[in-house]
């Protein structure tokens, strides 16, 4: 697994883990990135400091450089992010334990349940975000998952 500092167009940094490097080439390829806070797909990887430990036999020195960074006075903290982002977790595992993954047949299974062609039931898969598009101009009602979530077969 490897993890990229991701950015999308409006300038919104988060993180995303990947099997590897081509596996985001490939996601991205696809239009499946998006940005979690405003759903921009154009995403790219943002500029990611080195982590490069100190060699064992040296004492690092502290930095005389200043700190350049910027919060605005009204930003929650990292601690309420991080607990907003739990309570978001946690809600999206309940929800997708009551629905079936379909995987890439997304946008067939919720046109057809839509149609009454199969009953309706919860479901959460894969789609692109023309297909997307499509089936909200269709009328069909589907959301975006707040979080990503790796398919069934690729989880240990």
């Amino acid at each position: 697994m490897i993890v990229f500092d991701l950015q999308c167009s409006a300038r919104h940094v988060f993180e995303a883990w990947f099997g590897s490097s081509a596996a985001y080439d490939e996601q991205r390829t696809r239009g499946l990135l998006a940005c979690p806070i405003c759903a921009d797909t154009a995403v790219t990887k943002a500029v990611m400091a080195p982590n490069i430990p100190a060699k064992g036999n040296r004492a690092t020195e502290p930095s005389t450089a200043p700190a350049a960074v910027t919060v605005a006075a009204n930003a929650p903290s990292p601690k309420d992010i991080k607990a907003a982002l739990q309570v978001i977790a946690k809600a999206q595992a309940e929800m997708l334990a009551q629905s079936t993954w379909v995987g890439r047949g997304f946008a067939d299974t919720a046109r057809a349940m839509h149609d009454g062609t199969v009953a309706q039931a919860p479901i959460h898969g894969q789609t692109t975000l023309a297909e997307a598009t499509a089936l909200v101009e269709e009328g069909v009602p589907i959301a975006p998952l707040p979080l990503p979530i790796a398919p069934p077969e690729t989880v240990n």
